[in-house]
């Protein structure tokens, strides 16, 4: 065997995941990175999409707008 396919070899056997075995808690948590790194795909591709540059940018001072409940009266 060449040194390359030994070394996918050990990279096979070591991610080798047993679906089987896993727990309630294995499974929540493989899902919940499944969604959040969806979303975060989702949100890069909205937010860096040059057609939606104006509707963001007009948030660009949203923090250091003054609003009607001025905590400081």
């Amino acid at each position: 065997m060449n040194p390359a396919g030994h070394i996918v070899s050990k990279l096979q056997e070591y991610f080798h995941t047993n679906w089987s075995e896993m727990t309630a808690t294995d499974w929540f948590g493989l899902v919940f990175t499944v969604v959040i790194f969806v979303l975060m795909v989702v949100l890069y591709f909205w937010v860096l999409n040059p057609k939606n540059k104006d509707k963001i940018e007009s948030h660009r001072t949203m923090l250091q707008d003054d609003d009607d409940t001025n905590s400081e009266k």
